[in-house]
């Protein structure tokens, strides 16, 4: 099969067999570092307990970008 006729073919599956596909094709280029992964597994959960716990504040994603828009639009 012909590279442009195997993009055809994912672009017509539905977004979650892209998402697949895509992750799957990355981490070919990049395979996981399991240690790695592992770190990042620890920082996400402290985050998610911090939340949980009302240990920080959320900010809503509008504001955020709009802040960094305002910010860089100088």
């Amino acid at each position: 099969m012909k590279t442009k006729e195997l993009i055809e073919e994912i672009s017509s599956l539905p977004v979650e067999d892209r998402v697949l596909v895509a992750d799957s094709v990355l981490r070919s280029l990049n395979p996981p570092e399991a240690e790695i992964d592992k770190k990042w597994a620890k920082v996400a959960q402290k985050r998610l307990d911090q939340l949980q716990k009302g240990e920080v504040e959320t900010i809503p994603g509008d504001q955020v970008f709009k802040k960094i828009s305002q910010r860089y639009s100088k």
